[in-house]
């Protein structure tokens, strides 16, 4: 899971972070590093380079970042919270994004819901960019875990939802990461520079955070079990073809459904079973990873964490006609089992063969 998190992180800073949180803490980069000019000597200023104090400050960034991660993730798994709760962190997560979307996009009815640090820790980072010492630039990295932007507050209940302190430092660490390149080019750049590269972006980022908020608010429904699903007689009308012979068997009167857990998804992810009938749900993995291995039945309540390699038996007892969504623990792969009322057998004589005269 910690992999895949990470990438999904790393993607969101990149097309989306970056510019977001260039907004926020990119001036302070871009002001210290001119300060450094001014204020060493130019022997001084030759020998650590430009790229010194960019690298501190990315760093410092990094590490205060992935400690954060940690941070929420143990708070995460303290708390324990369940798939419905996860679900709803998700969804706030996306609506924040979509606030700070709007935000960007000048449209001023949002900006007092707009969630923000309080003003006197941006005043104090600021102040801390006026020194001159040659630490400031590894200082200021470190104090912006004080300052998020929006993307970054999205991504931080992300953290939380994973309950691990490893999986969350992961989603810190990626998303940093993510945003590395852009602070990379604004530290080139005084503070106006930062002010251009904001404008330009800003139109861009609002619609990248904007998907990004789609995707996490899709993953969050799944999870919670509020992703629409056609009523019993819709679904039998528009059921998928069924699933190979060996995903659904029966033996002494019990069902049995298969479901192949692989590291990127499941297979098959839509099912056809019979309703009314005792129902068991065997979910194998066979060296599975990511965040698949947390196999949540919402509607159900159901959670396991799946063996790397094995088979998890979960008892649904005897479904009633419906369709029974299954999911990862994040909401990003998932499937369905489609519970159809059998036909019914006659056993009696039938009514519209032709009945024989008895002589």
């Amino acid at each position: 899971m910690s992999t895949t998190l990470f990438v999904t992180a790393l993607t969101t800073g990149l097309f989306a972070g970056g510019a977001s949180c260039a907004a926020v803490q990119g001036g302070l980069l871009a002001g210290a590093v001119g300060r450094r000019a001014t204020a060493w000597t130019p022997e001084a200023w030759e020998r650590s380079g430009l790229f010194a104090p960019i690298g501190a400050f990315l760093g410092a960034k990094l590490a205060s970042h992935t400690l954060l991660g940690a941070a929420l993730g143990l708070a995460g798994a303290a708390v324990q919270p369940g798939p419905r709760t996860r679900a709803v962190l998700l969804v706030v997560s996306a609506l924040v994004m979509v606030l700070f979307a709007l935000d960007m996009l000048g449209v001023r009815a949002v900006r007092r819901f707009v969630p923000r640090p309080p003003a006197s820790w941006g005043q104090q980072v600021r102040r801390s960019a006026k020194s001159t010492a040659v630490t400031t630039p590894g200082v200021l990295g470190f104090l912006t875990v004080l300052i998020p932007c929006g993307v970054t507050l999205s991504v931080e209940l992300i953290a939380i939802t994973t309950g691990s302190s490893l999986a969350g430092a992961a989603v810190m660490a990626g998303f940093v990461l993510g945003t590395g390149p852009l602070f990379a080019v604004l530290g080139f750049f005084l503070r106006s520079a930062a002010r251009i590269w904001q404008g330009r972006l800003t139109a861009v980022t609002s619609v990248i955070v904007l998907a990004v908020a789609v995707w996490t608010l899709t993953s969050g429904l799944r999870l919670g079990g509020w992703w629409p699903t056609p009523a019993p007689a819709a679904a039998a009308a528009i059921a998928p073809a069924p699933a190979p012979a060996e995903t659904v068997t029966t033996a002494n009167n019990t069902q049995t459904i298969t479901v192949q857990a692989r590291t990127n998804s499941y297979t098959p992810t839509n099912i056809t079973a019979a309703a009314g009938v005792p129902t068991k749900l065997v979910v194998a993995t066979r060296g599975t990873n990511g965040c698949v291995r947390s196999f949540v039945v919402p509607d159900r309540g159901i959670q396991e964490i799946l063996p790397v390699t094995g088979e998890t038996v979960i008892d649904l007892g005897t479904p009633k006609p419906g369709v029974l969504a299954f999911t990862c623990g994040m909401g990003m792969y998932g499937g369905e089992i489609r519970f159809q009322q059998p036909a019914t057998v006659t056993t009696g004589p039938n009514p519209t063969a032709p009945q024989e005269t008895a002589r």
